[in-house]
């Protein structure tokens, strides 16, 4: 609280170093103490959803990570929570994995209990609870989608509980590719065949601009009348085909000078096996 008569100083602008002689003596008590300072998680991922005309479109890639190493080419990550909705996982596979798992089961009894199809909202207002009661913790990024009785909706939900309603969204390390194609030619209702090829041409580009991305495009189409889960739509990371030779002649390089060294080796014990033919 201001005593009387003070004034109060708006902060500066710039980059503030409150915080660099804390971190500088923490460094230094964990060295002091032989531990060592936890390493960033990196994860890997490139997913995004749109609305068009007739309901809701998700899409992502297939490649899952361990670190450097790809530890799946062909992983799905457009899971299921009711026939009406779907939810693309980015983050922590597992982590993705159990909660779109525990969500579907959550929302099966809401529905048996109410007697009801289950509401988008209700599905994001349940996620999002549960994320921020872990505070983070469950390394899981998630877009919602689908289609109920008030139409399409889209949603995002961050691993911390927050959430955001858009007309098309992407999430994941290859979001910043697929959202400049998104946000370039997004249209108010588009129509099926054309929202299709822009959530392709969204997720192609997290592919190729992400090395966390990669492999195959998955795409969800979500309306009042079903859904259609079309598993390897495309297969933008395939590699090329060689065209040529690119091995050198023999000769190209000089030799300038040879040395063979002869290797001397004694036999010490020598065993024939014969094999049974009958």
């Amino acid at each position: 609280m201001l005593s009387k008569g003070a004034s109060f100083a708006p902060p500066a602008g710039g980059f503030s170093f409150e915080n660099c002689l804390r971190n500088e003596k923490l460094e230094k008590h964990l060295l002091e103490t032989g531990m060592k300072a936890p390493k960033p998680r990196k994860t890997g991922t490139t997913i995004a959803g749109l609305i068009f005309k007739d309901g809701v479109i998700l899409g992502a890639d297939t490649r899952a990570t361990n670190d450097m190493v790809v530890a799946d080419k062909n992983c799905n990550k457009i899971h299921f929570i009711t026939p009406n909705i779907y939810c693309c996982g980015a983050g922590v596979a597992a982590d993705a994995e159990v909660t779109t798992q525990l969500l579907s089961s959550n929302m099966q009894l809401h529905a048996l209990s109410t007697g009801r199809t289950p509401r988008v909202v209700t599905v994001n207002r349940m996620l999002k609870q549960m994320l921020f009661r872990y505070k983070g913790h469950i390394g899981a990024s998630i877009i919602i989608g689908g289609v109920d009785t008030h139409g399409p909706h889209l949603y995002t939900v961050y691993p911390h509980g927050s959430t955001d309603t858009l007309p098309f969204v992407s999430m994941g390390s290859g979001s910043s590719a697929a959202i400049a194609v998104l946000e370039d030619r997004f249209k108010p209702n588009m129509e099926r065949e054309e929202a299709k090829q822009l959530v392709r041409d969204a997720i192609t580009a997290g592919i190729t601009c992400d090395l966390g991305s990669g492999s195959n495009v998955d795409l969800c189409i979500i309306t009042k009348e079903g859904t259609e889960s079309l598993r390897g739509y495309d297969s933008p990371g395939q590699s090329g085909k060689r065209l040529g030779s690119y091995r050198y002649r023999k000769g190209t390089t000089a030799v300038l000078t040879e040395t063979i060294t002869p290797l001397e080796l004694e036999l010490v014990e020598e065993v024939v096996q014969t094999m049974d033919t009958d």
